[in-house]
């Protein structure tokens, strides 16, 4: 058993990239369907769906470039379960002068730095997504 879910799957989405997979399946949560749904609609992964079966999964389509290049070139894990960062809405880091993403835990729940900076909210950094 592992005690962070969230690096895992981050973990497993670098290391498809570097195999050049097309997709992925990892063990299912809401926390991670509503991560890979924001990364879908930033556009950084294809597409996400449940897996029935015995025990519930989660099927992650990654997204490549025309050149076969993946569309992610860098993942990172912010915050980690031994010492979690909360930063208020005029502290939210820009990932990549912007071009990136940040992902923001809050009491709206996930969403990007853009959205958050726009609600006024801030919250637990996730994770850097460029």
């Amino acid at each position: 058993m592992f005690t962070d879910p969230i690096s895992d799957m981050l973990t497993r989405i670098r290391n498809a990239l570097s195999a050049k997979k097309d997709s992925l399946v990892l063990p299912f949560s809401k926390y991670k369907l509503n991560l890979a749904k924001l990364l879908v609609q930033e556009g950084f992964i294809s597409g996400v769906s449940e897996l029935e079966g015995e025990q519930k999964m989660l099927n992650i389509t990654l997204k490549y470039s025309d050149k076969g290049e993946s569309v992610i070139s860098g993942i990172k894990r912010v915050s980690k379960p031994g010492q979690r960062i909360y930063l208020p809405v005029e502290n939210l880091p820009r990932t990549n002068s912007g071009l990136g993403l940040t992902v923001i835990s809050t009491s709206k729940g996930l969403m990007s730095d853009r959205k958050a900076r726009k609600e006024k909210v801030g919250g637990e950094i996730v994770c850097q997504i460029w």
